[in-house]
């Protein structure tokens, strides 16, 4: 995606304000959020790695993103103040009635949700997920889908930082009226590529794989409306 179609896509949401999402306006800048959820899953592990990638995509994009995020819960009205909601995690995450039905709200109004698998999330999510959208399946993405082809090329879609069971990174998608609403990557862990260097000691060009993939998921979101 060139420079001039991303500022243009942002420019009509902002001025068209075709749903709830074009809210997350902080002095011209857009505002992102981590999910926080019960269940006792670490939702607030790596504090350092969303706040990494806002600032590699502001140096990489003209992307007006504010320079911090916001945790909140999946149950709270404020939710729909954000664009783009990022959920990670270890292990158990339970939503009731009331959640599902305020994230619902949320990804049909516009919302984005990107869940990264920080690896024990998997057995949770989609039963999660499935609460939200009874009728709508996961789906594999295909490696020529635009996320993977925004501000960087994966030609193999989501790349594979942190080994967790010897198996290869997919990326999965919800989709509502064909509109991909939730972007969920397991046996990738992408997250960890974005914490601080001493955090993960991974190599540089691995975090620098995850951060690119990390910045194409923002630019996608933010500009699919």
């Amino acid at each position: 995606m060139n420079k001039l179609k991303f500022i243009t896509a942002v420019l009509v949401c902002c001025l068209l304000g075709l749903t709830e999402v074009c809210y997350a306006q902080s002095e011209g800048s857009f505002s992102i959020a981590r999910a926080k959820y019960r269940g006792g899953g670490d939702w607030y592990n790596d504090p350092s790695s969303l706040q990494n990638l806002i600032l590699f995509t502001k140096n990489n994009a003209p992307v007006p993103l504010s320079n911090g995020y916001k945790d909140v819960s999946l149950g709270s009205a404020e939710i729909h103040s954000y664009p783009f909601v990022y959920l990670t995690g270890h292990g158990n995450i339970t939503v009731n009635s009331s959640e599902a039905a305020n994230l619902r709200s949320y990804l049909d109004n516009g919302g984005f949700l990107y869940v990264d698998d920080d690896y024990g999330l998997d057995e949770y999510i989609r039963p999660v997920m499935k609460q939200v959208f009874p009728d709508e399946e996961f789906v594999e993405l295909p490696y020529d889908h635009p996320i993977y082809d925004q501000l960087f090329e994966f030609k193999q879609g989501v790349p594979k930082i942190h080994e967790h069971d010897d198996q290869a990174p997919k990326g999965y998608g919800l989709f509502r009226n064909g509109k991909l609403v939730v972007y969920y990557t397991y046996e990738s862990n992408l997250g960890d590529g974005w914490a601080d260097p001493e955090i993960h000691n991974d190599p540089a060009q691995v975090r620098l794989k995850a951060l690119q993939m990390g910045a194409n998921i923002l630019v996608y979101a933010l500009t699919q409306f």
